[in-house]
């Protein structure tokens, strides 16, 4: 099944040859949160790079989800406070989760097992939930899904 680009609001990195696509609402953190994957990925010897950051094409190319990154932002991301800097990029990449904003507290602290989370018409992927605070996020993603980075 193939569907047609759409541009999504959303950060996409790649870590190893897993892709993480980090989605939720403006301020939530991502593009800090993909930042800190890319470098703590890299400190760990493991090739990362960012896909896009704010804009993400996304699109289905058979049976994968493919982000692509607008050419006017290619290489560039928003750390907030501190401006946008240049980092390690590439054109487009496969991703395999969707990263989104987890509850500290309350009833959704345990998120469900096997959630999906529905990208655009047609395209899902599996769910990890992530807080915006914690100091090693890839760390807690590898956690949770230790096919990353492999």
């Amino acid at each position: 099944m193939s569907t047609a680009p759409i541009n999504i609001h959303a950060t996409a990195v790649i870590v190893g040859k897993t892709g993480l696509l980090f989605l939720g609402p403006s301020g939530w953190g991502k593009s800090m949160l993909a930042f800190a994957c890319i470098t703590e990925a890299q400190r760990a010897g493991l090739d990362a790079a960012l896909v896009a950051d704010d804009q993400v094409i996304i699109s289905m190319q058979g049976d994968a989800v493919i982000a692509a990154c607008p050419p006017s932002i290619a290489g560039m991301i928003e750390l907030r406070g501190t401006g946008i800097v240049r980092v390690a990029h590439i054109e487009d990449a496969r991703m395999h989760y969707a990263i989104l904003p987890g509850s500290a507290s309350g009833e959704d602290r345990l998120p469900p097992d096997a959630e999906m989370a529905s990208i655009a018409p047609g395209i899902e992927l599996p769910v990890i939930r992530l807080l915006a605070n914690v100091p090693f996020p890839l760390a807690v993603l590898m956690a949770k899904a230790p096919d990353i980075g492999r």
